[in-house]
């Protein structure tokens, strides 16, 4: 199967889309397949994708004002070339907004089928960072995903939403986390002793800090005695939040084995966002064995489950966040009991797994377009 994974960001970026896109293409090429990707241009320019498992057609974009780490694409032919020139079978839309919107354009200007991938809150976005226009968010959502022949919703409320809203032909398609780079046996005393030097309880949120995040509601857990709050990530909310976070250690981005074994050392891993559609970083904790604390909103609903493997709280409430986090605080056993069970909840959620059942959305597709054909 020839595919065209058309994504508006891509590995150097650090996103909940471009680690989803880089793993289904490494599964393709696993798989025998032949994808390639669209994504636009790094701030370094067009260097070579070493990443990569298969080719990287980068279309020129500028940064998004206030918010350089998030990078828009330009108008370009490029994409259109690329689906022509690899003879795609099927057009892959990762969280379609700018640079999607143009590669479902082409794919229906060729007759190719194509799959779109909802991953980002745009209405939530609104809300958020401009107090209005949720309802033209979900009129771009709604006219953008309605010309795919899918769309796959990564969690039960993404999917229910984008169904309320009008959204046609959507389908279930979850998340796989990386099991075995993510793992209890990771958690490091010595690191622990440098983040926590008085042997403090490690609370950690791991994911950009912007205002959609909310990352401020941590501030109560930050005048819990005993407790250490512990932040990774970079963006634009940073210097605000470190005035809002008295007490807490910023580590930046991090990647990689050096991110497991942070997520491996944390005793609670709280996320504070009610954006999410999934939140990649909760599972992350799972598999990590650490229980977690996150917003009964969004994603988070389909992956903890309250009261076995971590505490779902009212969105946007910082009380409820420092009670939380006081309550598993005060106790081990059901840290360790939450943390145990988070693990095995996800152990079979592999990346390979959830690659399997996109082949299998991509034939759905292609049979659906040959009967029509026929």
């Amino acid at each position: 199967m020839r595919v065209v994974i058309v994504t508006e960001s891509f590995p150097p970026d650090v996103n909940g889309v471009a680690h989803c896109a880089l793993q289904t293409a490494r599964h393709l090429v696993e798989r025998g397949h032949a994808p390639i990707v669209v994504a636009p241009a790094t701030a370094a320019g067009n260097g070579p994708d070493a990443h990569a498992p298969c080719p990287v057609v980068r279309v020129p974009s500028l940064p998004l004002p206030g918010y350089p780490q998030v990078r828009v694409a330009l108008p370009s032919r490029r994409v259109a070339a690329a689906i022509t020139e690899h003879r795609a079978d099927i057009v892959h839309l990762a969280s379609p907004f700018v640079l999607g919107v143009r590669g479902m354009t082409a794919a229906a200007r060729l007759g190719i089928p194509a799959v779109a991938v909802y991953q980002t809150d745009l209405a939530g976005y609104a809300r958020t960072y401009v107090h209005a226009g949720e309802a033209a968010a979900w009129r771009r959502i709604r006219s953008v995903h309605a010309a795919a022949d899918i769309t796959l919703a990564p969690s039960t409320p993404a999917l229910h939403d984008l169904e309320a809203h009008g959204v046609p032909r959507v389908r279930l398609w979850q998340r796989g986390v990386d099991t075995v780079r993510f793992r209890p046996e990771h958690r490091d005393d010595t690191l622990r002793r440098e983040l926590a030097p008085n042997g403090e309880l490690i609370v950690g949120y791991v994911g950009r800090l912007a205002p959609e995040k909310q990352v401020e509601l941590l501030a109560g857990a930050c005048g819990l005695n005993g407790v250490r709050v512990v932040v990774v990530g970079d963006g634009p909310s940073q210097p605000s939040l470190t005035q809002a976070l008295p007490g807490a250690v910023f580590l930046g981005r991090r990647t990689g084995d050096e991110l497991a074994r942070i997520f491996a050392s944390l005793d609670v891993f709280v996320h504070t966002g009610p954006f999410e559609t999934f939140c990649q970083t909760v599972q992350e904790a799972m598999a990590s064995g650490v229980p977690v604390v996150a917003p009964a909103a969004g994603g988070p609903l389909d992956l903890v489950a309250h009261g076995r493997t971590g505490l779902l709280v009212p969105p946007r409430d910082e009380a409820a966040v420092r009670d939380a986090v006081w309550s598993l605080a005060a106790d081990p056993a059901l840290r360790a009991a939450y943390g145990a069970e988070a693990r095995r909840t996800v152990e079979g959620r592999t990346w390979a797994a959830v690659g399997d059942q996109l082949i299998g959305h991509y034939t759905e597709v292609l049979a659906g377009r040959a009967v029509v054909a026929a």
